[in-house]
Protein backbone atom coordinates (compact mmCIF):
# COMPACT_ATOMS: atom_id res chain seq x y z
CA UNK A 1 0.00 0.00 0.00
CA UNK A 2 2.75 2.65 0.88
CA UNK A 3 6.07 2.94 -0.62
CA UNK A 4 7.17 5.24 1.39
CA UNK A 5 9.61 3.86 4.47
CA UNK A 6 8.33 6.08 6.94
CA UNK A 7 5.11 6.20 6.59
CA UNK A 8 2.37 3.93 9.33
CA UNK A 9 -0.41 2.74 7.90
CA UNK A 10 -3.33 2.82 10.83
CA UNK A 11 -5.46 -0.15 10.61
CA UNK A 12 -8.56 0.54 13.10
CA UNK A 13 -10.14 -2.94 13.80
CA UNK A 14 -12.89 -0.19 16.29
CA UNK A 15 -15.74 -2.54 14.62
CA UNK A 16 -14.17 -5.85 15.26
CA UNK A 17 -11.82 -6.31 17.88
CA UNK A 18 -13.29 -4.04 19.83
CA UNK A 19 -16.52 -4.43 19.41
CA UNK A 20 -15.75 -8.05 21.33
CA UNK A 21 -15.45 -6.22 24.05
CA UNK A 22 -18.13 -7.12 26.23
CA UNK A 23 -21.41 -4.99 26.19
CA UNK A 24 -19.72 -2.65 23.41
CA UNK A 25 -21.91 -4.12 20.15
CA UNK A 26 -23.14 -1.77 18.16
CA UNK A 27 -26.42 -1.33 15.84
CA UNK A 28 -25.81 -1.84 12.10
CA UNK A 29 -26.75 2.03 12.00
CA UNK A 30 -23.91 2.51 14.59
CA UNK A 31 -21.35 0.87 12.65
CA UNK A 32 -21.89 2.61 9.45
CA UNK A 33 -21.71 5.95 11.33
CA UNK A 34 -18.35 5.12 12.84
CA UNK A 35 -16.71 3.63 9.52
CA UNK A 36 -17.87 6.67 7.77
CA UNK A 37 -16.07 9.05 9.95
CA UNK A 38 -12.87 6.48 10.21
CA UNK A 39 -13.02 6.70 6.43
CA UNK A 40 -13.31 10.51 6.60
CA UNK A 41 -10.28 10.88 9.14
CA UNK A 42 -7.79 9.28 7.28
CA UNK A 43 -8.26 5.71 8.51
CA UNK A 44 -5.85 3.41 6.30
CA UNK A 45 -7.57 0.20 6.92
CA UNK A 46 -10.83 -0.15 8.27
CA UNK A 47 -11.55 -3.77 9.86
CA UNK A 48 -15.39 -4.08 9.02
CA UNK A 49 -16.12 -7.24 10.93
CA UNK A 50 -16.31 -10.79 11.16
CA UNK A 51 -18.19 -11.75 8.42
CA UNK A 52 -18.65 -15.67 9.14
CA UNK A 53 -19.96 -14.79 13.00
CA UNK A 54 -23.92 -14.03 12.10
CA UNK A 55 -25.92 -12.34 9.40
CA UNK A 56 -25.53 -8.68 11.15
CA UNK A 57 -21.85 -8.82 11.57
CA UNK A 58 -21.80 -10.06 7.38
CA UNK A 59 -24.52 -7.21 6.20
CA UNK A 60 -22.67 -4.80 8.43
CA UNK A 61 -19.24 -5.59 6.54
CA UNK A 62 -21.26 -5.63 3.28
CA UNK A 63 -22.55 -2.24 3.76
CA UNK A 64 -19.75 -0.73 5.15
CA UNK A 65 -17.50 -2.30 1.72
CA UNK A 66 -20.32 -0.49 -0.23
CA UNK A 67 -20.04 2.81 1.39
CA UNK A 68 -16.63 3.41 2.39
CA UNK A 69 -14.91 6.09 -0.25
CA UNK A 70 -11.47 5.44 0.31
CA UNK A 71 -10.00 3.08 3.12
CA UNK A 72 -9.64 -0.52 2.66
CA UNK A 73 -12.72 -2.36 4.21
CA UNK A 74 -11.02 -5.53 5.81
CA UNK A 75 -13.15 -9.10 6.99
CA UNK A 76 -11.85 -11.22 9.16
CA UNK A 77 -11.74 -15.15 8.86
CA UNK A 78 -10.56 -18.34 10.04
CA UNK A 79 -8.34 -20.76 8.55
CA UNK A 80 -11.13 -23.05 7.07
CA UNK A 81 -12.97 -22.33 3.49
CA UNK A 82 -16.33 -20.96 4.47
CA UNK A 83 -14.88 -18.28 6.54
CA UNK A 84 -12.63 -17.03 3.77
CA UNK A 85 -15.45 -17.31 1.54
CA UNK A 86 -17.81 -15.36 3.59
CA UNK A 87 -15.25 -13.00 4.41
CA UNK A 88 -14.70 -12.43 0.28
CA UNK A 89 -18.25 -11.93 -0.03
CA UNK A 90 -18.70 -9.56 2.43
CA UNK A 91 -15.83 -6.97 1.19
CA UNK A 92 -16.22 -7.37 -2.39
CA UNK A 93 -18.40 -4.50 -2.98
CA UNK A 94 -15.37 -2.13 -1.55
CA UNK A 95 -13.47 -0.21 -3.54
CA UNK A 96 -10.21 -2.05 -1.92
CA UNK A 97 -11.33 -5.41 -0.41
CA UNK A 98 -9.17 -7.02 1.87
CA UNK A 99 -9.59 -10.70 4.02
CA UNK A 100 -7.38 -10.98 7.05
CA UNK A 101 -7.16 -14.45 7.99
CA UNK A 102 -5.69 -15.54 10.90
CA UNK A 103 -4.90 -18.88 12.78
CA UNK A 104 -2.46 -20.33 15.74
CA UNK A 105 0.81 -20.34 15.96
CA UNK A 106 2.29 -20.58 19.75
CA UNK A 107 2.37 -24.10 21.17
CA UNK A 108 -0.12 -23.52 23.80
CA UNK A 109 -2.79 -22.50 21.03
CA UNK A 110 -1.73 -25.62 18.73
CA UNK A 111 -1.54 -28.05 21.53
CA UNK A 112 -5.17 -27.35 23.73
CA UNK A 113 -6.94 -24.75 21.04
CA UNK A 114 -5.55 -26.11 17.26
CA UNK A 115 -4.84 -29.76 18.83
CA UNK A 116 -2.92 -30.03 15.98
CA UNK A 117 0.92 -30.53 15.13
CA UNK A 118 2.95 -27.64 13.18
CA UNK A 119 3.53 -29.34 10.15
CA UNK A 120 -0.31 -29.53 9.76
CA UNK A 121 -0.85 -25.65 10.68
CA UNK A 122 2.10 -24.66 8.61
CA UNK A 123 -0.05 -26.72 5.73
CA UNK A 124 -3.28 -24.76 6.92
CA UNK A 125 -1.35 -21.48 6.44
CA UNK A 126 -0.17 -22.28 2.95
CA UNK A 127 -4.02 -23.03 2.21
CA UNK A 128 -5.43 -20.14 3.89
CA UNK A 129 -3.35 -17.35 2.82
CA UNK A 130 -3.90 -19.09 -1.51
CA UNK A 131 -7.55 -19.39 -0.99
CA UNK A 132 -8.06 -16.01 0.18
CA UNK A 133 -5.54 -14.63 -2.58
CA UNK A 134 -7.79 -16.58 -5.65
CA UNK A 135 -10.66 -13.97 -3.93
CA UNK A 136 -8.95 -10.82 -3.72
CA UNK A 137 -5.51 -8.92 -4.37
CA UNK A 138 -4.83 -7.82 -0.98
CA UNK A 139 -4.71 -10.37 2.08
CA UNK A 140 -2.97 -10.46 5.33
CA UNK A 141 -2.06 -13.19 7.29
CA UNK A 142 -2.04 -13.18 11.18
CA UNK A 143 0.01 -15.66 13.71
CA UNK A 144 -2.49 -15.44 16.62
CA UNK A 145 -0.55 -15.06 19.79
CA UNK A 146 2.23 -14.46 17.68
CA UNK A 147 4.71 -13.29 20.71
CA UNK A 148 4.35 -16.59 22.28
CA UNK A 149 5.18 -18.69 19.12
CA UNK A 150 8.62 -20.59 18.70
CA UNK A 151 10.93 -18.19 16.52
CA UNK A 152 12.10 -21.03 13.92
CA UNK A 153 8.13 -22.14 13.56
CA UNK A 154 7.27 -18.21 12.86
CA UNK A 155 9.79 -17.51 10.61
CA UNK A 156 8.74 -20.46 8.41
CA UNK A 157 4.95 -19.47 8.89
CA UNK A 158 5.79 -16.30 7.95
CA UNK A 159 7.87 -17.26 4.89
CA UNK A 160 5.20 -19.59 3.52
CA UNK A 161 2.27 -16.89 4.25
CA UNK A 162 4.54 -14.99 1.65
CA UNK A 163 4.86 -16.89 -0.90
CA UNK A 164 1.21 -17.81 -0.89
CA UNK A 165 -0.03 -14.54 -1.62
CA UNK A 166 0.16 -12.51 2.13
CA UNK A 167 0.95 -8.66 1.47
CA UNK A 168 0.61 -7.81 5.05
CA UNK A 169 2.01 -10.21 7.68
CA UNK A 170 0.33 -9.26 11.44
CA UNK A 171 2.18 -10.69 14.32
CA UNK A 172 0.11 -9.92 17.03
CA UNK A 173 0.83 -9.63 20.93
CA UNK A 174 -2.83 -11.44 21.45
CA UNK A 175 -2.76 -11.50 25.14
CA UNK A 176 -0.52 -8.76 26.02
CA UNK A 177 2.40 -10.68 27.46
CA UNK A 178 5.19 -9.27 25.55
CA UNK A 179 7.78 -6.15 26.25
CA UNK A 180 8.54 -3.07 24.24
CA UNK A 181 12.34 -4.33 24.22
CA UNK A 182 11.12 -8.17 22.85
CA UNK A 183 8.45 -7.26 20.28
CA UNK A 184 11.14 -4.63 18.65
CA UNK A 185 13.48 -7.71 18.80
CA UNK A 186 10.95 -9.99 17.44
CA UNK A 187 10.20 -8.28 14.06
CA UNK A 188 13.90 -7.41 13.68
CA UNK A 189 14.72 -11.01 13.87
CA UNK A 190 11.79 -12.18 11.45
CA UNK A 191 12.82 -9.21 9.27
CA UNK A 192 16.10 -10.62 8.94
CA UNK A 193 15.91 -14.34 9.32
CA UNK A 194 12.62 -14.76 6.53
CA UNK A 195 14.45 -14.71 2.71
CA UNK A 196 11.65 -12.75 1.39
CA UNK A 197 10.28 -10.58 4.19
CA UNK A 198 10.18 -7.65 1.84
CA UNK A 199 7.62 -8.70 -0.31
CA UNK A 200 5.09 -7.78 2.29
CA UNK A 201 4.02 -5.30 5.02
CA UNK A 202 4.76 -6.19 9.01
CA UNK A 203 1.55 -5.45 11.22
CA UNK A 204 1.69 -4.70 15.10
CA UNK A 205 -1.36 -5.75 16.98
CA UNK A 206 -1.41 -5.24 20.56
CA UNK A 207 -3.37 -5.79 23.67
CA UNK A 208 -3.28 -4.15 26.70
CA UNK A 209 -3.66 -7.12 29.84
CA UNK A 210 -0.17 -5.47 30.88
CA UNK A 211 -0.56 -1.90 30.44
CA UNK A 212 2.12 -1.71 27.58
CA UNK A 213 -0.41 -1.74 24.28
CA UNK A 214 0.79 1.08 22.99
CA UNK A 215 4.36 1.21 23.91
CA UNK A 216 4.55 -2.47 22.35
CA UNK A 217 3.22 -1.02 19.18
CA UNK A 218 5.15 2.01 18.57
CA UNK A 219 8.67 -0.64 19.71
CA UNK A 220 7.29 -2.70 16.76
CA UNK A 221 7.32 0.23 14.59
CA UNK A 222 10.66 0.51 15.59
CA UNK A 223 11.36 -2.55 14.57
CA UNK A 224 10.46 -2.32 11.04
CA UNK A 225 6.63 -2.68 11.31
CA UNK A 226 4.53 -0.54 8.86
CA UNK A 227 1.15 -1.09 10.16
CA UNK A 228 -0.31 -0.55 13.31
CA UNK A 229 -3.87 -2.24 14.27
CA UNK A 230 -5.77 -0.22 17.16
CA UNK A 231 -9.38 0.96 18.57
CA UNK A 232 -10.74 3.94 19.11
CA UNK A 233 -10.18 4.51 22.91
CA UNK A 234 -8.81 1.58 23.26
CA UNK A 235 -11.46 -0.70 23.18
CA UNK A 236 -11.10 -4.49 22.78
CA UNK A 237 -11.22 -7.56 24.64
CA UNK A 238 -10.00 -8.09 27.94
CA UNK A 239 -8.47 -4.72 28.90
CA UNK A 240 -8.48 -3.55 25.25
CA UNK A 241 -6.01 -3.01 22.45
CA UNK A 242 -3.85 -0.70 21.66
CA UNK A 243 -5.60 3.04 21.62
CA UNK A 244 -5.73 4.77 17.74
CA UNK A 245 -5.52 8.50 19.10
CA UNK A 246 -2.82 7.64 21.65
CA UNK A 247 -0.63 6.06 17.90
CA UNK A 248 -0.77 8.52 16.04
CA UNK A 249 0.00 11.66 18.91
CA UNK A 250 2.91 9.94 20.14
CA UNK A 251 4.03 9.43 16.82
CA UNK A 252 3.06 13.43 15.66
CA UNK A 253 4.17 14.96 19.03
CA UNK A 254 7.63 12.64 19.04
CA UNK A 255 8.97 12.34 16.05
CA UNK A 256 12.59 12.90 16.89
CA UNK A 257 11.69 9.08 18.75
CA UNK A 258 9.13 8.25 16.08
CA UNK A 259 10.43 9.58 12.81
CA UNK A 260 7.11 8.41 10.69
CA UNK A 261 4.04 9.50 9.55
CA UNK A 262 0.45 8.73 9.23
CA UNK A 263 -2.53 10.16 7.43
CA UNK A 264 -4.81 10.73 10.45
CA UNK A 265 -6.62 14.51 10.48
CA UNK A 266 -5.95 14.30 14.26
CA UNK A 267 -8.02 16.95 14.98
CA UNK A 268 -10.77 14.81 14.55
CA UNK A 269 -9.43 12.55 17.27
CA UNK A 270 -11.40 13.40 19.53
CA UNK A 271 -14.73 13.65 17.69
CA UNK A 272 -14.06 10.11 16.89
CA UNK A 273 -13.29 9.18 20.56
CA UNK A 274 -17.04 10.67 21.36
CA UNK A 275 -18.64 8.83 18.86
CA UNK A 276 -17.73 5.42 19.45
CA UNK A 277 -18.25 6.10 23.37
CA UNK A 278 -21.61 6.79 22.42
CA UNK A 279 -21.85 3.80 20.10
CA UNK A 280 -20.78 1.53 22.64
CA UNK A 281 -21.63 3.20 25.43
CA UNK A 282 -18.39 2.57 26.63
CA UNK A 283 -18.22 6.27 28.63
CA UNK A 284 -14.03 7.78 28.35
CA UNK A 285 -11.79 7.79 31.86
CA UNK A 286 -11.41 11.42 32.78
CA UNK A 287 -8.01 10.73 32.65
CA UNK A 288 -7.69 8.85 29.47
CA UNK A 289 -4.80 10.08 27.02
CA UNK A 290 -5.57 12.84 24.16
CA UNK A 291 -9.53 12.36 24.39
CA UNK A 292 -10.16 12.17 28.16
CA UNK A 293 -11.81 14.89 29.45
CA UNK A 294 -8.90 15.86 31.64
CA UNK A 295 -6.38 15.76 29.46
CA UNK A 296 -6.53 19.66 28.51
CA UNK A 297 -7.57 20.18 32.03
CA UNK A 298 -5.62 22.11 34.64
CA UNK A 299 -6.47 22.51 38.31
CA UNK A 300 -3.23 22.41 40.50
CA UNK A 301 -2.47 26.46 40.65
CA UNK A 302 1.44 26.00 40.19
CA UNK A 303 -0.16 24.26 37.07
CA UNK A 304 -2.39 26.99 36.67
CA UNK A 305 0.15 29.75 36.90
CA UNK A 306 2.74 27.94 34.22
CA UNK A 307 -0.13 27.68 31.74
CA UNK A 308 -0.47 31.36 31.75
CA UNK A 309 2.44 32.31 31.36
CA UNK A 310 3.38 30.12 28.60
CA UNK A 311 0.92 26.63 27.60
CA UNK A 312 4.05 24.34 26.93
CA UNK A 313 5.17 24.65 30.38
CA UNK A 314 2.80 22.12 31.08
CA UNK A 315 1.41 20.85 27.47
CA UNK A 316 2.70 18.69 25.12
CA UNK A 317 0.01 19.16 22.38
CA UNK A 318 -2.53 21.96 22.08
CA UNK A 319 -6.26 20.62 22.25
CA UNK A 320 -6.85 22.29 19.06
CA UNK A 321 -4.47 19.60 17.83
CA UNK A 322 -6.98 16.79 18.63
CA UNK A 323 -9.85 18.33 18.40
CA UNK A 324 -10.88 20.11 21.58
CA UNK A 325 -12.45 23.75 21.52
CA UNK A 326 -10.89 26.32 24.04
CA UNK A 327 -14.19 27.93 25.12
CA UNK A 328 -16.89 25.87 26.14
CA UNK A 329 -19.38 28.19 27.53
CA UNK A 330 -20.62 29.70 24.64
CA UNK A 331 -24.41 29.01 24.53
CA UNK A 332 -27.45 29.61 26.21
CA UNK A 333 -31.47 29.77 26.32
CA UNK A 334 -30.66 33.47 24.27
CA UNK A 335 -28.81 31.46 21.35
CA UNK A 336 -30.55 31.68 17.46
CA UNK A 337 -30.49 28.57 14.72
CA UNK A 338 -27.29 29.71 13.00
CA UNK A 339 -25.24 29.88 16.01
CA UNK A 340 -26.43 26.46 17.25
CA UNK A 341 -25.84 25.05 13.54
CA UNK A 342 -22.45 26.47 14.00
CA UNK A 343 -21.81 25.21 17.10
CA UNK A 344 -22.73 21.60 16.03
CA UNK A 345 -20.21 21.87 13.17
CA UNK A 346 -17.61 22.86 15.15
CA UNK A 347 -18.32 19.98 17.83
CA UNK A 348 -17.59 17.46 14.49
CA UNK A 349 -21.66 17.08 13.65
CA UNK A 350 -23.24 16.58 10.17
CA UNK A 351 -26.75 17.24 10.76
CA UNK A 352 -29.96 17.48 7.60
CA UNK A 353 -32.68 20.04 8.43
CA UNK A 354 -34.60 17.84 10.41
CA UNK A 355 -32.48 16.89 12.73
CA UNK A 356 -31.08 20.52 13.34
CA UNK A 357 -34.73 21.34 14.11
CA UNK A 358 -35.25 18.56 16.36
CA UNK A 359 -31.75 19.10 18.15
CA UNK A 360 -32.60 22.81 18.23
CA UNK A 361 -35.81 22.78 20.13
CA UNK A 362 -34.52 19.85 22.51
CA UNK A 363 -31.40 22.22 23.20
CA UNK A 364 -33.86 25.43 24.00
CA UNK A 365 -35.49 23.32 26.38
CA UNK A 366 -32.55 22.02 28.20
CA UNK A 367 -31.29 25.97 28.25
CA UNK A 368 -34.84 26.99 29.74
CA UNK A 369 -33.68 24.23 32.55
CA UNK A 370 -29.98 24.77 32.93
CA UNK A 371 -28.11 28.21 33.93
CA UNK A 372 -24.98 27.16 31.68
CA UNK A 373 -25.43 24.83 28.50
CA UNK A 374 -21.33 23.27 27.98
CA UNK A 375 -20.71 21.82 24.95
CA UNK A 376 -20.87 18.43 26.96
CA UNK A 377 -24.02 19.43 27.18
CA UNK A 378 -25.21 19.53 23.41
CA UNK A 379 -23.04 16.43 22.64
CA UNK A 380 -24.84 14.33 25.15
CA UNK A 381 -28.27 15.38 23.73
CA UNK A 382 -27.19 15.22 19.96
CA UNK A 383 -25.47 11.92 20.60
CA UNK A 384 -28.82 10.64 22.56
CA UNK A 385 -30.90 11.29 19.48
CA UNK A 386 -28.82 9.81 16.97
CA UNK A 387 -28.11 6.66 19.13
CA UNK A 388 -31.54 6.34 19.65
CA UNK A 389 -33.31 7.64 16.23
CA UNK A 390 -34.25 3.81 15.45
CA UNK A 391 -35.23 2.35 19.00
CA UNK A 392 -38.76 0.41 18.79
CA UNK A 393 -39.23 1.17 22.65
CA UNK A 394 -39.13 5.33 23.55
CA UNK A 395 -39.40 7.08 26.46
CA UNK A 396 -42.88 9.38 26.61
CA UNK A 397 -43.09 10.17 29.91
CA UNK A 398 -42.30 9.65 33.61
CA UNK A 399 -43.05 10.73 36.58
CA UNK A 400 -41.93 9.91 40.18
CA UNK A 401 -42.65 9.64 43.25
CA UNK A 402 -40.16 9.33 46.18
CA UNK A 403 -38.97 10.04 49.37
CA UNK A 404 -38.68 8.99 52.49
CA UNK A 405 -42.00 7.10 52.91
CA UNK A 406 -42.10 4.57 50.67
CA UNK A 407 -42.83 2.73 48.45
CA UNK A 408 -41.82 4.76 45.70
CA UNK A 409 -44.14 4.71 42.52
CA UNK A 410 -43.26 5.36 38.81
CA UNK A 411 -45.73 6.15 36.05
CA UNK A 412 -43.85 5.57 32.85
CA UNK A 413 -45.46 6.20 29.44
CA UNK A 414 -43.76 4.58 26.30
CA UNK A 415 -43.74 4.37 22.69
CA UNK A 416 -43.68 0.29 21.46
CA UNK A 417 -43.79 -0.69 17.88
CA UNK A 418 -46.32 3.42 17.11
CA UNK A 419 -48.43 2.29 20.15
CA UNK A 420 -48.43 4.59 23.62
CA UNK A 421 -48.89 2.53 26.70
CA UNK A 422 -48.24 3.40 30.53
CA UNK A 423 -47.75 1.31 33.62
CA UNK A 424 -47.36 2.16 36.97
CA UNK A 425 -44.82 0.53 39.46
CA UNK A 426 -43.65 0.06 43.21
CA UNK A 427 -40.01 -0.27 43.92
CA UNK A 428 -37.45 -0.83 46.37
CA UNK A 429 -36.42 3.45 45.43
CA UNK A 430 -37.25 5.35 42.52
CA UNK A 431 -35.01 3.65 40.35
CA UNK A 432 -36.12 0.36 40.77
CA UNK A 433 -39.50 1.42 40.56
CA UNK A 434 -38.63 2.73 37.00
CA UNK A 435 -37.24 -0.14 36.16
CA UNK A 436 -39.89 -2.18 37.01
CA UNK A 437 -42.36 -0.38 35.20
CA UNK A 438 -40.64 -1.04 32.24
CA UNK A 439 -39.97 -4.28 33.10
CA UNK A 440 -43.78 -4.17 33.06
CA UNK A 441 -44.44 -2.63 29.80
CA UNK A 442 -41.86 -4.66 28.03
CA UNK A 443 -41.16 -8.13 29.56
CA UNK A 444 -37.83 -9.96 29.14
CA UNK A 445 -35.49 -11.86 31.19
CA UNK A 446 -32.27 -9.41 30.67
CA UNK A 447 -30.74 -9.38 34.14
CA UNK A 448 -29.19 -5.65 35.42
CA UNK A 449 -25.47 -5.92 35.71
CA UNK A 450 -24.40 -2.24 36.30
CA UNK A 451 -25.59 0.56 36.98
CA UNK A 452 -23.43 3.79 36.54
CA UNK A 453 -24.25 7.47 37.20
CA UNK A 454 -21.77 10.62 36.09
CA UNK A 455 -22.18 14.47 35.87
CA UNK A 456 -21.91 15.24 31.93
CA UNK A 457 -20.76 18.89 33.50
CA UNK A 458 -20.55 20.19 36.61
CA UNK A 459 -23.22 22.27 38.94
CA UNK A 460 -26.28 21.35 40.78
CA UNK A 461 -27.91 21.58 37.41
CA UNK A 462 -25.75 19.39 35.32
CA UNK A 463 -27.24 16.62 32.96
CA UNK A 464 -26.30 13.07 34.85
CA UNK A 465 -25.55 10.35 32.28
CA UNK A 466 -26.33 7.09 33.01
CA UNK A 467 -24.84 3.59 31.95
CA UNK A 468 -26.98 0.36 32.29
CA UNK A 469 -25.60 -2.99 31.45
CA UNK A 470 -28.13 -5.86 30.49
CA UNK A 471 -27.14 -9.28 30.31
CA UNK A 472 -29.33 -11.75 27.96
CA UNK A 473 -28.35 -15.71 27.97
CA UNK A 474 -24.62 -14.57 27.79
CA UNK A 475 -25.48 -11.43 25.59
CA UNK A 476 -24.55 -8.28 27.46
CA UNK A 477 -24.97 -4.58 25.73
CA UNK A 478 -24.64 -1.00 27.44
CA UNK A 479 -26.65 1.24 27.13
CA UNK A 480 -26.75 5.43 28.04
CA UNK A 481 -29.00 8.14 28.44
CA UNK A 482 -28.42 11.85 29.73
CA UNK A 483 -31.10 14.04 31.14
CA UNK A 484 -31.17 17.13 33.64
CA UNK A 485 -33.19 14.38 36.19
CA UNK A 486 -31.12 11.56 36.69
CA UNK A 487 -34.46 8.83 37.01
CA UNK A 488 -35.42 10.08 33.30
CA UNK A 489 -31.73 9.57 32.07
CA UNK A 490 -32.13 6.24 33.96
CA UNK A 491 -35.23 5.52 32.02
CA UNK A 492 -33.76 6.04 28.83
CA UNK A 493 -30.18 4.22 29.34
CA UNK A 494 -32.14 0.67 30.30
CA UNK A 495 -34.52 1.69 27.06
CA UNK A 496 -31.33 1.98 25.13
CA UNK A 497 -29.84 -1.35 26.09
CA UNK A 498 -32.93 -3.19 25.71
CA UNK A 499 -33.27 -2.07 22.36
CA UNK A 500 -30.19 -3.19 21.73
CA UNK A 501 -31.24 -6.32 23.04
CA UNK A 502 -33.99 -6.29 20.81
CA UNK A 503 -32.26 -5.55 17.59
CA UNK A 504 -29.62 -8.59 18.11
CA UNK A 505 -32.59 -11.17 18.70
CA UNK A 506 -32.68 -11.09 22.58
CA UNK A 507 -34.93 -9.47 24.75
CA UNK A 508 -38.54 -9.99 22.41
CA UNK A 509 -40.46 -10.43 25.06
CA UNK A 510 -41.09 -6.61 24.60
CA UNK A 511 -42.08 -7.16 21.26
CA UNK A 512 -44.62 -9.85 21.75
CA UNK A 513 -46.20 -7.30 24.94
CA UNK A 514 -46.13 -4.30 22.35
CA UNK A 515 -48.23 -6.28 20.43
CA UNK A 516 -50.62 -7.32 22.52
Amino acid sequence: MSTDSNRVLIFDTTLRDGEQCPGATMTLEEKLEVAELLDTMGVDIIEAGFPIASIGDFEAVSEISRRVKRAVVAGLSRANPKDIERAGEAVRHAVRPRIHTFISTSPVHMKYKLQKEPDAVLALVIDQVTRARNLVEDVEWSAEDGTRTEMDFLCRCVEAAIKAGATTINIPDTVGYTTPDEYRALFETVRNRVPNSDKAIFSVHCHNDLGMAVANSLAGVVGGARQVECTINGIGERAGNAALEEIVMAIKTRGDAYPYETGIDTTMLTRASKVVANATSFPVQYNKAIVGRNAFAHESGIHQDGMLKHTQTYEIMTPESVGVTKTSLVMGKHSGRNAFRTKLAELGYKVSDNELQDAFERFKALADRKKHVYDEDIEALVDERLATAHDRIKLVSLSVIAGTRGPQRATLKLEMEGRVVTEEADGNGPVDAVFNAIHALAPHEATLELYQVHAVTEGTDAQAEVSVRLNSGGRTVTGRGADPDTLVASAKAYLAALNKLMARGAGLHAQHAAAE
